[in-house]
């Protein structure tokens, strides 16, 4: 005769053990998903360089009209930079924190007001809770800091990571 005892421990040892498979197999298809948004990004680099390298490229490739070859490479060189650190603090490699701050950094560069005037109705059209709506709207807030007291750049208010 079996005991109950054993067979509630035995089921308890299985559910846990579905557990701990459950919540690896979630870790896993996460950290399959940031190497597909990564492997993306490579694409979408490779291309932009490719642009960079090739004024015909950038031109047909771009969606902002009249600008000059030397201004749609910094516009380019800008977005590169801009979408890698969202893409870093996408996959976890940084935090908000670390990312507030090298886009403070990035907005003080000669390209950056123009590039991010220039893509405003972009940042219109994304849904309003997306990374990177808020980043952009982060983003604007740091701008309208550095408008207001551009000498003292380091002390311009970053906003808290919204809660997503």
């Amino acid at each position: 005769m079996r005991s109950p005892f054993r067979l509630a421990s035995g089921r308890r040892h299985r559910e846990r053990l579905a557990e701990d498979l459950l919540r690896q197999l979630t870790f896993l298809a996460e950290e399959i998903r940031h190497a597909n948004v990564i492997q993306l990004h490579r694409i979408a680099t490779a291309q932009l360089e490719r642009a960079l390298a090739d004024p015909d490229l950038a031109e047909a490739g771009s969606a902002l009209p009249g600008l000059s070859e030397r201004h749609r490479r910094q516009v380019i060189y800008i977005n590169m930079q801009y979408s890698m650190a969202v893409l870093n603090h996408r996959v976890g490699a940084i935090g908000w924190d670390e990312l507030m701050g090298f886009l403070r950094i990035v907005c003080r560069t000669s390209a950056f007001p123009d590039y991010w005037e220039m893509t405003r109705e972009h940042r219109r059209s994304l849904p309003s809770e997306s990374l990177e709506a808020r980043v952009g709207r982060a983003v604007d807030v740091i701008m309208d800091g550095l408008r207001d007291d551009p000498d003292e750049w380091w002390v311009v208010a970053v906003p808290d990571e919204p809660s997503s």
